[in-house]
């Protein structure tokens, strides 16, 4: 039984590392050279957000350190900056994850989306105070828009793809915590 449980866990972390890898590659793809008037959502943070909440046990802190500093480098960002604003709000989450399980969905995505925004506002301040160009100030807030417009679609895919549900109360051990 324990070891069904850990199989199952190592699998549910193993789907995470697949997915964002494909999520990278998505957004390496060349699909439009000219400068981007519009922007899509941020896909890979929203999947990192609902695997916090719903699941905490199944994002170790190293697989998004690692995962986003990878895409820190391949997207040319300054290395590290935007894997610890994630790592900072996916650990936030986590650890309000038990509270967020007792409430629905609205409180659920109200909570990604102060983490999204504390995000969004602390990267973009240290770019500012040490001088690193970024994207303008629009694009930003559009991402940020469409990555929270795009979250319950992202938790319902993650649901129907990789089965990623908040735990029952049958799963959930005498401090509050996934099994």
């Amino acid at each position: 039984m324990v070891e069904s449980i850990r199989l199952h866990v190592w699998t549910m972390r193993l789907a995470f590392i697949l997915v964002a890898l494909f999520l990278i590659f998505l957004r390496l793809l060349p699909l439009n050279t000219a400068t981007p008037l519009w922007t899509g959502p941020n896909l890979l943070l929203a999947l990192t957000m609902a695997f916090a909440v719903r699941r905490p046990e199944y994002l170790p802190s190293l697989h998004v350190a690692l995962i986003f500093l990878l895409e820190d480098l391949l997207l040319q960002r300054p290395p590290g900056l935007f894997a610890l604003m994630v790592l900072i709000g996916s650990e936030t989450l986590k650890s309000r994850s038990r509270a967020l399980h007792e409430q629905n969905f609205l409180m659920e995505w109200l909570s990604v989306s102060a983490s999204l925004f504390g995000i969004l506002f602390v990267y973009r301040f240290v770019l500012t105070v040490l001088l690193v160009p970024q994207a303008p100030l629009g694009l930003a807030i559009m991402q940020f828009v469409f990555t929270l417009l795009a979250y319950p679609f992202v938790v319902g895919a993650a649901h129907i793809v990789v089965g990623l549900r908040k735990a029952t109360p049958a799963e959930m051990d005498g401090m509050g915590r996934s099994q």
